[in-house]
């Protein structure tokens, strides 16, 4: 296959990784090149860069931003971080193995965790110079970073969310990409990573970045970042006026399946040009395998795609897979819109089908929102579709529903 330097907009992305990038052919970083005159404002952003989306349809900054957050569920770890990637190995099959007490051996109570975090984030309007009401805001999930939302120009959420008229801010979760990387084991967990995101929902609203409040704030995670957007309605029931989970459901019996199939290696010795910075702490996925495995569905993607997300992966911390069932729990002071958008062959929330022995999306509601009635709460599969919905054929019809049912509660901008 044929390689193509192209520059991509928003410059680097996970750790070390330049500005230029060398993508398959085929696959456009962006369809036109637009004005950025009409870009928001640096206003709340360090080291501010103006730039247009993907696709075009939008026009964004990016740059740090600092966000306070403090909580006292994080959890305790008696565990030594891996001094070689045979341990690594050995703790996944420990922590996969039926009936192993692993989890909970290493279980030593909570702690508190408190500081204002740096994170590399971008906010994007419609490039038309609307001034929209509504943001959306993008928690990416494992193995990802912010730029799983504005990939490419075919596969952007970003462009088709300002279509619709709404900003969107997507960041780099803590320990990804540009944000910082403070400790991998007793920092970056799911309960901290919930008090980021309920604080860039307050942060939004009254105008901290762009210069800008919003009246309405939607949170939209993957995976991970659906766990914890799930659990800020949980926790936070006020902070958002929807929900968007993709790449969720309750049924998480399939986790160790997905962790065995990522192989999960050292970062700073599987891709060592790009993270030899980060400590033993932080894994990826070993290589392109891996990625079909855990992501992908044939034949609904483009190969093309598929290389560039192995050349794009990021890393996750062990804090992370430690306590990715620490925060799900029914939010029953939430009454706010929920929807569930799933690749119907999700592999680590369905097992690789989402119709079995139920529809999967749909029975989050009797689990986490049975307060919401009708059209209050919304399911859609998206077909031959693996877990990184966003990176499939099917992915433009998953966004159309999900901008159609925000329109639907009269959120539409």
């Amino acid at each position: 296959m044929k390689l193509t330097p192209i520059a991509l907009a928003g410059a680097a992305s996970a750790e070390g990784l330049l500005p230029f990038l060398t993508l398959p052919s085929g696959i456009k970083s962006m369809s036109h090149h637009i004005s950025t005159a009409n870009a928001p404002s640096g206003a709340g952003f360090k080291y501010p860069v103006p730039h247009s989306s993907r696709g075009g349809n939008a026009v964004c900054v990016s740059g740090t931003v600092h966000v306070p957050a403090s909580t006292s569920q994080n959890v305790q770890f008696s565990y030594k971080i891996p001094q070689n990637q045979t341990q690594v190995t050995e703790t996944f099959l420990d922590f996969i193995t039926p009936g192993s007490n692993f989890a909970s051996s290493i279980n030593a109570g909570t702690r508190n965790v408190s500081g204002t975090y740096a994170l590399g984030a971008t906010l994007c309007t419609p490039a038309n110079n609307t001034k929209p009401k509504g943001v959306q805001l993008l928690t990416h999930g494992v193995g990802l970073d912010r730029y799983y939302w504005d990939f490419t120009a075919d596969y952007s959420y970003v462009d088709r969310a300002v279509e619709a008229g709404y900003a969107t801010f997507f960041y780099d979760r803590l320990g990804v990409g540009e944000s910082e990387k403070p400790d991998a084991l007793d920092v970056v967990q799911a309960p901290l990573e919930v008090e980021i995101a309920n604080s860039l929902a307050t942060m939004l609203r009254k105008g901290a970045f762009g210069g800008d409040a919003f009246e309405k704030i939607v949170g939209v995670g993957h995976s991970f970042g659906s766990i914890i957007t799930q659990a800020v309605t949980s926790q936070h029931p006020a902070a958002l006026d929807a929900a968007i989970l993709t790449g969720f459901s309750t049924d998480t019996s399939s986790l160790p399946i997905f962790l065995q199939g990522l192989n999960l290696a050292l970062a700073n010795q599987n891709e060592p040009v790009r993270f030899y910075t980060l400590s033993n702490g932080h894994l990826v996925s070993d290589n392109i395998i891996s990625q079909q495995i855990g992501f992908f569905r044939a034949p609904g993607f483009n190969p093309a795609i598929l290389q560039l997300a192995e050349l794009t992966k990021a890393s996750v911390t062990f804090g992370e897979l430690f306590t990715t069932s620490a925060v799900t729990a029914p939010a029953g002071n939430y009454s706010n819109p929920v929807a569930v958008v799933n690749g119907v062959n999700d592999l680590p929330f369905c097992g690789g089908n989402c119709t079995s022995p139920m529809n999967l999306a749909m029975a989050v509601r009797p689990a986490l929102y049975p307060q919401l009635t009708g059209e209050r709460f919304g399911s859609y599969l998206a077909p031959v579709c693996g877990h990184a919905l966003n990176f499939h054929y099917a992915a433009a019809d998953a966004f159309d529903y999900i901008q159609a049912f925000l329109r639907k509660q009269n959120l539409g901008m």
